[in-house]
This record gives C-alpha cells, sequence and structure tokens, in this order.
C-alpha cells in the first residue's frame, strides 16, 4: 500500500507572508506549513497519555525542540499546561521566540520555557511527557548513544511519565528518491540522495520551490534509520516498562490519513509511519 513520503505525513494550511505580490522566503515558515501540524499533534499526545495513565498530563518537554512550535501549542491547549523547549541550536530559538513566543498571552509565555542545551544533560527539569519528534533522535547514529539519550529521557521523566517518539519506514526508504507536494504558494521536496544498508545512514533533504525558483538543500539530515523495534528494545533495556506502536491509518488515495491508531501488527507499506510510546 503506497503512501506519502514522510515528509508529507502532516499538512496544515496557514498563510504565507507576502510582499509585493511574491511568497517571502522564510525557511521556518515554509516547513512549519508542509511538515508540521502541531495543533493537531498536541491533541493527539494529551489524548495517549490520558488513554494510557488514565489522568490529565500537565508538563511537556520538547526535545530537539527547533523553533518549539510544538510547545506553544501545548501551552494554548490547557491554561495548566506547562511547556519546556530544549535544542542546541540558537537559530531556531530566536525564531520561534520572535514567531511564537511573542504571540503567546503573557500568561502563557510564563509556563513556556526555552532551554539552548543538550537534551542529553542529565539535570534538564523533569515533564510528564517528553517528545522527540520529526525524528530528530536520527541524528544519533551508535546504538550506544541512543540507549544514551533514552536513558536520560527515563531518569528526567515524571512518575507515571510516558516518552513519545515518531519514526518512519517502508521500502521507499531504501531508494534515491525526490517527492514532492504542491502548495498554494510553493512546492515542498522531501529528496532521499542515498541509503547504506551496512550502516543503515540515509541523507535528506528538504527543498522548496518559491516563486518558480527552486532553492535547494535548505535543510539536510544525515541520519541512521531506525526500526521501531530497534527503538523498543532500547526503551525496554533503559527501565520503561512498556511500549507500545500507534500506526498510521491509510486514505482513500493511499497516503497517510493522519489518524493514529495503537496496534500490534504493521503493514509492508512503501512509506510508513509511526509513533511509538514507552510508559516508565
Amino acid at each position: 500500500m503506497l503512501k506519502a513520503g514522510v515528509g508529507h505525513r502532516k499538512k496544515v494550511r496557514r498563510k504565507v507572508s507576502k510582499k509585493r505580490g511574491k511568497t517571502q522566503f522564510d525557511k521556518y515558515e515554509l516547513y512549519h506549513k508542509a511538515v508540521q501540524s502541531a495543533e493537531n499533534d498536541v491533541v493527539f499526545i494529551r489524548n495517549t497519555y490520558k488513554e494510557l495513565k488514565k489522568k490529565a498530563p500537565r508538563t511537556f518537554r520538547e526535545d530537539f525542540c527547533g523553533t518549539f512550535a510544538l510547545s506553544t501549542e501545548w501551552i494554548k491547549l490547557d491554561p495548566k499546561h506547562q511547556s519546556i523547549g530544549v535544542d542546541l541550536d540558537p537559530e531556531p530559538i530566536a525564531y520561534g521566540k520572535t514567531h511564537y513566543l511573542s504571540k503567546l498571552k503573557p500568561e502563557q509565555q510564563k509556563r513556556m520555557k526555552v532551554i539552548e542545551g543538550n537534551v542529553m544533560d542529565p539535570s534538564l527539569e523533569k515533564a510528564d511527557i517528553i517528545a522527540a519528534m520529526n525524528f530528530s533522535y536520527f541524528c544519533f547514529k551508535q546504538r550506544w548513544m541512543l540507549k544514551n539519550y533514552f536513558a536520560n529521557a527515563y531518569k528526567t521523566l515524571n512518575k507515571d511519565g510516558i516518552f513519545l517518539v515518531d519514526v518512519f519506514g517502508g521500502s521507499q526508504c531504501y531508494d534515491a528518491i525526490e517527492d514532492r507536494m504542491k502548495h498554494k504558494d510553493f512546492t515542498y521536496y522531501w529528496d532521499q540522495t542515498n541509503f547504506d544498508p551496512i550502516s543503515n545512514n540515509a541523507v535528506f533533504h528538504i527543498h522548496f520551490r518559491v516563486n518558480g525558483k527552486k532553492i535547494e538543500q535548505v535543510f539536510t539530515y544525515d541520519w541512521r534509520l531506525w526500526s521501531i523495534s530497534e527503538i523498543r528494545e532500547i526503551m525496554h533495556e533503559v527501565g520503561f516498562a512498556k511500549s507500545h506502536v500507534y500506526w498510521e491509518g491509510t486514505a482513500k488515495d493511499g497516503s497517510g490519513d493522519g489518524n493514529f491508531t495503537r496496534v500490534d501488527h504493521g503493514e509492508a507499506c512503501e512509506s510508513w509511519i509511526a509513533y511509538v510510546v514507552a510508559e516508565k
């Protein structure tokens, strides 16, 4: 069953800024429009916690947060919610402060904390939920490194906490492909340039076509593709009591429909997306 490329899994309609009748190039806004749907993600995350723990969560930590769009949506979801965003890169953090944090009400801003720091820091603030989204943890290419990160997530979770990551795969991941998705004001490209079957390493690029011009390699990811079974094994090794897989459903056109259901078995799709959720 064919599904859309991984970069197409989440789509949200937003207004793209205009200047003299043309789309203004803003790589973070275009990424947000093409790839993210933070408003839907936080609802799924909250509901998953309630399903597993039978109570409402309060604190959310977004590791590898980038512009921390997810964290700000968590704040807006409930007046009791608190968020912590953690990322090493000052550029997207600065963007998030200007474009997302500044748009929160003063009371909401007080419940949001942004840390320019390392997700491996054992002194990070604890939370009910820790999430590593957009496959960000794929940057850990060695098993011991991923295990150390998962162990730190375990240690910095509150009692009854959950740790959530997304993951993609499928036979299409072994091919050099360039997938594209047209939007009203731009075209988004997800480009896989290579895959090494010995190391499971692969390089991906995101390109955009704006105002008739294709801008190459706006974002580049040098990742190891981890399997669901590997992820779950490491989660259990570091102490998590349980782990669950939430598999994306399929729309009529064969693409992912954005709805995730807890399953015991997946499908041999050309391209698939899932969440792995571990319980402390």
